[in-house]
């Protein structure tokens, strides 16, 4: 957490820029990428590895205020435009590119009133870099430049010192067209905003335009006003919550899904084990044995390893290391540690926890491969290391190259590159080997039951226990538990707002958990009646499936939320949405398969088969 700082009258506060943003391009640039004023030496802040990953880029910049010491009409600097220059301001400007900036860690923020309620006002973040429009009676267009900044910096008084500690940091922008007499030196006076004569800029009535040889003067005006807002809560005006009731909609929803499952869970639970189980243990008479159910036919073949066995041990184990990732950084969420004004904080928090969870990945992939007789445990542990991870980097790899591409400060830098397949490598790929070694020394897991020799032949199935149709069927409950909050969850990534509600995230996790495991083992118990053995790979898509209707819903929500146009962007957004399904896919794939598994285990031990 950042330490309060007590400002003095006078003490020099300097505001830092931080990167240009568009929610139409979804590509950052650097602020000093546009010929903006520039201070005599640009300084970059350090960057923690997730605010480079986010693409921030915070630098120093020429303006520099005096704490409770206002000022209007400071000039920065006055610049000509050149053709190239023009065209740089008119191409940001026509994709609504936003200024950051920050100020004792705080972002700069727009207060824009909202038309339908009279008191309520919404920060936008950032300033537009300018706006386009048309002078009275003509058609053509033109582009005009915010080229007058007026800030309003909040302060909270210490009521003991004469100091006071920066609770906000809030901007008017205007477009003026600034006028002078004579000869311009550093000491001319603007006639069109003069602190003497008491003129001061309330409004873009004169514009100033964006074109070739255009002269534009960048001023500012700084005012400091009293807060009653603490220090500590300063963040909460950033981060006003609209709309709680659609949150407990949501979770009320989802509950409801978890009851009815639970339901039929507790039911089969009831039956197999009570009833069938009592029935089937006092054998009164010969025939009685022969017209087992379903599910006890099958005993002989229920813990055959799987085909492609090798691979599902590999994607178990990705799965136990996100899930892993997932519940620690949501706990550290949770209590406070990862809020919005540390930036990068998240990014880096699920990146480092992704690394030292591949001790857990190793174990996992490892038990589960002695249990299918497997031997060689370096070739399983070698495929754990770089299954998921290569395939990540090599699409974000991709990604990267376009970014770069496009002279976007979002493009990751080689040495942050360098250190990211150093985590990998370094860090990652020997606890996977440390975990495996743990797992493979331990006692091998023991089926309940013995496997026959030879494989039963499976009965010709229902069409709706087609093994395409029920993978496809349990993949819409778990998604049905989560998708009102991946609304929030890719507004705020996609749309620049914050995401900080993560009491709501924590409660939808552990219901995703309950949904995924529930709808697997009543899908498995069906399979099983219909004597149809084949549940490893199942289980695991049954839940894993879910993650195409979060592809699905991301491409819907692409389509009417999001005012993409470039291809560039286009194939960012879905190649970061790719990732991020197959993500989800291991997780809930894994949370089936490990339900499933206890299922099966749990079912056939209370049976007594001679």
């Amino acid at each position: 957490m950042m330490v309060a700082k007590h400002c003095e009258m006078g003490d020099l506060l300097k505001v830092k820029v931080n990167k240009l943003t568009s929610t139409k391009t979804q590509l950052p640039y650097s602020y000093y990428s546009l010929p903006y004023c520039r201070p005599d030496t640009i300084v970059d802040s350090a960057e923690n590895l997730g605010e480079v990953l986010r693409g921030d880029r915070i630098e120093n910049s020429p303006y520099v205020f005096k704490m409770r010491e206002p000022q209007m009409c400071s000039v920065v600097c006055r610049l000509t435009l050149n053709a190239k220059t023009a065209k740089e301001f008119k191409e940001k400007i026509d994709d609504e590119y936003r200024v950051n900036m920050i100020l004792d860690n705080l972002p700069l923020v727009v207060p824009i009133r909202r038309l339908d309620q009279e008191s309520s006002i919404v920060y936008q973040h950032g300033f537009h870099v300018g706006l386009k429009g048309q002078y009275a009676g003509t058609k053509e267009e033109k582009y005009f430049i915010h080229n007058h900044l007026k800030f309003t910096v909040k302060f909270h008084k210490d009521m003991q010192a004469d100091s006071a500690r920066i609770v906000g940091f809030e901007v008017k922008p205007f477009s003026v067209k600034h006028e002078f007499e004579g000869d311009w030196s550093e000491k001319t006076r603007l006639t069109t905003c003069d602190p003497h004569a008491k003129r001061e800029v309330t409004s873009s009535e004169s514009p100033q335009e964006v074109d070739d040889k255009k002269e534009i003067i960048f001023t500012y005006d700084v005012d400091f006003q009293e807060s009653d807002v603490k220090w500590a809560s300063r963040w909460d005006t950033y981060l006003l919550m609209a709309d709680d009731q659609i949150h407990w909609f949501s979770i009320v929803n989802s509950l409801m899904i978890v009851l009815f499952l639970s339901g039929m869970v507790a039911m089969i639970m009831l039956r197999t084990l009570y009833r069938d189980i009592s029935k089937y243990n006092q054998l009164e008479t010969q025939e009685e044995a022969q017209e087992e159910t379903g599910w006890k036919l099958v005993h002989g073949d229920v813990f055959r390893p799987p085909s492609n066995s090798d691979l599902l041990c590999v994607y178990v184990g990705t799965g136990v290391q996100f899930f892993g990732m997932i519940l620690v950084t949501m706990i550290f969420a949770v209590l406070g540690f990862l809020s919005p004004s540390n930036r990068g904080g998240l990014m880096t928090a699920l990146l480092l926890l992704w690394v030292f969870m591949g001790l857990f990945a190793g174990y996992a992939s490892a038990r589960l491969y002695k249990m299918f007789k497997g031997t060689e445990w370096k070739k399983i542990t070698l495929q754990t290391a770089f299954m998921f991870p290569g395939i990540a980097f090599s699409i974000f790899f991709v990604l990267n190259a376009l970014i770069w591409g496009e002279k976007s400060s979002g493009a990751v830098p080689f040495g942050t590159m360098f250190a990211l397949v150093f985590l990998w490598f370094g860090i990652s790929v020997p606890l996977v080997f440390v975990g495996s070694y743990v797992g493979f020394k331990k006692p091998v897991i023991d089926d309940p039951v013995k496997t026959n020799k030879i494989p039963r032949q499976i009965p010709e199935q229902a069409w709706y226990m087609n093994p395409v149709f029920s993978i496809l069927i349990g993949g819409i409950l778990p998604f049905g538990a989560v998708f009102i909050e991946l609304f929030f969850i890719l507004t705020s990534i996609w749309l620049h707002q914050f995401y900080y509600i993560f009491g709501f995230l924590f409660i939808v996790f552990i219901i995703l958990i309950v949904t995924c495991a529930e709808i697997t083992v009543v899908l498995c118990y069906f399979q099983l009646c219909s004597e149809d053995y084949l549940w490893w790979w199942r289980s695991y898509l049954t839940s894993g499936s879910s993650a195409l209707y979060l592809f699905l819903y991301a491409a819907f929500y692409f389509f009417t939320k999001l005012e993409i146009t470039k291809p560039v962007s286009g194939i960012l957004y879905f190649g970061y949405m790719l990732i991020a399904s197959y993500a989800f896919f291991v997780l809930t794939g894994t949370i089936g398969f490990y339900a499933c598994f206890w299922f099966t285990r749990l079912i056939y031990s209370s049976v007594k088969i001679d």
